[in-house]
């Protein structure tokens, strides 16, 4: 990981606490913490964001939306890929070390006091990510921002980042995963995400099972809050393939339609993500008057999605997808189908072990001529064998092989693909194993950036 020397002693500092993959379904702690290093979720609108899949990508949307209009923009994304600093943006740009180190200096009191009176109550101190949220509202207010973009970690009611009053809550499409912290059903799950909307709020929501929009509905209407849903109230009228992403046609909430504008990411979700978009920010303005055309330009002109169908090597071709559930590794397939024609493609894949391994590569197989498993560099990953276990019947006749690391992967499959013309490579499964293969490419010497 390339930190400077204050961020890693910070991220250091954070893993010893409980980790994000566990959060407690608790809040009171991290508004206590919050309260003590004076509040600064207050100092500044907020949108927010939850949902299953496309949570970053549509914050990142908003926020370039947002940046182009000309705000001093926040922007709080988890996880990161390569770089810790990646979930603190501000203006586009990662956080600066300093302002970072400042930053968590202010909280160490506040998070002295807090850890010991629930050590004194008989609960957990606060956890990875319940400090992670605090720091960033901290580092947002001392910059300052004058609007923060909001990625929920997990769920949304009890999710450290909902002491923000956010005056938009955003959802992208809602299904299962962490079930067995979030629930076992759609419906479960979206009543638990539901819980950032406001009182009297704005909602943005796009297509969602029913189970999941009828929870929403009903959260809507008992804060006052008004919903606005895609399909409905606004929609991407068209969405066509183009030379390095799409082209677009999106009627906002306020009627107008933006037509022909160029999303320069892959796959036919982007599009539907950067229509959320659009809806959220229009919202966020009043929703009575249209993105200025040259605001709407230059935000999705500057637009990016690390870790997202992301070109790492040319020599042989190598992507690299943070897809990790059922749901993200079908519309992952559907995006690599539709804007890609290799001859063929190798996958190397790696999942964490809460994850449903075999639907995703059950989603994945129908788009692989050969696949290399890995284990994830992290103690919750699933082994390679126990992946290839799964994929007995998920993979069907594709030719698999088991290997012990992701450069070991990557090096055979890499070799695979330069022996065939028009081959190329896609690492997928999960968010570190993305973030694990751009750091190895970089180490290696054949990143493209």
């Amino acid at each position: 990981m390339s930190l400077n020397k204050g961020a890693a002693s910070v991220y250091e500092a954070l893993l010893e606490r409980v980790g994000e993959a566990t959060p407690r379904p608790r809040i009171e702690p991290a508004r206590r913490l919050a309260e003590l290093a004076g509040s600064p979720q207050l100092s500044f609108p907020v949108i927010q964001i939850a949902g299953t899949n496309g949570k970053t990508s549509t914050s990142r949307a908003i926020e370039s939306l947002l940046r182009a209009h000309g705000l001093r923009t926040g922007l709080f994304t988890s996880p990161h890929l390569v770089d810790f600093t990646e979930r603190f943006q501000i203006d586009g740009e990662p956080i600066r070390d300093e302002a970072l180190v400042s930053a968590w200096a202010d909280l160490q009191l506040p998070l002295e006091v807090v850890d010991r009176e629930l050590t004194d109550a008989g609960q957990g101190p606060i956890t990875f990510f319940e400090a992670l949220a605090v720091l960033a509202f901290l580092a947002f207010a001392d910059a300052p921002v004058e609007v923060a973009v909001i990625e929920v970690g997990m769920g949304g009611e009890w999710d450290a980042t909902n002491i923000a009053d956010a005056q938009v809550a955003v959802f992208t499409p809602i299904d299962l995963d962490h079930t067995s912290i979030l629930g076992h059903t759609i419906a479960e799950i979206a009543h638990t995400k539901s819980g950032i909307i406001k009182q009297g709020t704005l909602v943005v929501s796009a297509r969602q099972h029913e189970d999941a929009a009828g929870e929403l509905r009903l959260t809507a209407d008992e804060r006052d809050a008004k919903l606005l849903i895609a399909g409905v109230d606004f929609e991407l009228a068209e969405d066509r393939l183009a030379v390095g992403g799409r082209q677009i046609d999106v009627r906002g909430v306020t009627g107008h339609v933006y037509e022909s504008a160029f999303v320069p990411l892959y796959g036919s979700y982007q599009a539907e993500n950067v229509a959320v978009a659009v809806a959220a920010v229009e919202g966020f303005f009043g929703g009575e008057r249209p993105i200025p055309e040259s605001v709407f330009e230059e935000g999705l002109a500057q637009l990016t999605s690390p870790g997202r169908l992301q070109l790492i090597g040319t020599d042989p071709i190598v992507y690299v997808d943070a897809a990790h559930n059922p749901h993200g590794a079908e519309a992952l397939a559907r995006a690599v189908t539709e804007s890609f024609a290799f001859t063929e493609l190798a996958l190397v894949v790696g999942v964490m072990g809460e994850k449903d391994a075999t639907g995703v590569l059950a989603a994945l197989a129908p788009i692989a001529d050969a696949v290399y498993l890995t284990p994830v560099d992290s103690e919750r990953t699933a082994t390679a064998d126990d992946l290839a276990e799964l994929g007995t019947h998920a993979l069907g006749e594709l030719p698999v092989s088991v290997t012990e690391s992701l450069p070991e992967a990557l090096d055979v499959a890499r070799g695979w693909a330069s022996r065939g013309e028009g081959r190329a490579v896609l690492v997928v499964g999960s968010v570190l194993l993305a973030g694990e293969a751009i750091a190895f490419a970089r180490s290696e010497g054949w990143a493209v950036a």
